[in-house]
């Protein structure tokens, strides 16, 4: 396959990953250019790279104790299909950061699946979990 995952900064491309989150995602679009660089310079952020060209993209917000959350997971789209969003996945909990977390939570619409293989299930308790949220924060 020739991928290798990093979590190296130097290594991100800022410009794959805003174009994807701005232009492509469902659950970013429209996101300011400094407010991915914001989130990507405040939480542990992973790179998969083919050839020196990255082609996705993990970002995990985290005390790096206690609790993490996984956002932010893409693979552009010409690179599909081939198993690396189960590599990013798998060098997110092998990290040795992230190791012991008592809580590490993630959203998704559309790939519940994937994330069930590796341990994550629907809230156990969703009636003590709240949250704030604004759908449209980034288009207005």
């Amino acid at each position: 396959m020739g991928i290798i995952v990093s979590d190296d900064p130097a290594l991100l491309d800022m410009q794959v990953i805003h174009g994807f989150l701005s232009g492509e995602s469902h659950w970013a679009k429209g996101i300011p250019f400094d407010v991915v660089r914001r989130a990507m310079d405040n939480s542990l952020c992973f790179g998969a790279y083919e050839e020196g060209r990255q082609v996705g993209f993990a970002r995990v917000v985290t005390d790096r104790a206690t609790f993490g959350y996984l956002a932010d997971v893409f693979v552009v789209e010409a690179h599909r299909g081939r198993g690396i969003s189960r590599l990013l996945v798998e060098a997110v909990l092998a990290h040795r950061d992230l190791q012991g977390l008592r809580r590490f939570n993630l959203a998704t619409s559309s790939a519940g699946g994937l994330y069930a293989k590796y341990g994550w299930e629907p809230l156990a308790n969703p009636g003590i979990h709240m949250e704030r949220y604004r759908g449209d924060a980034y288009l207005r």
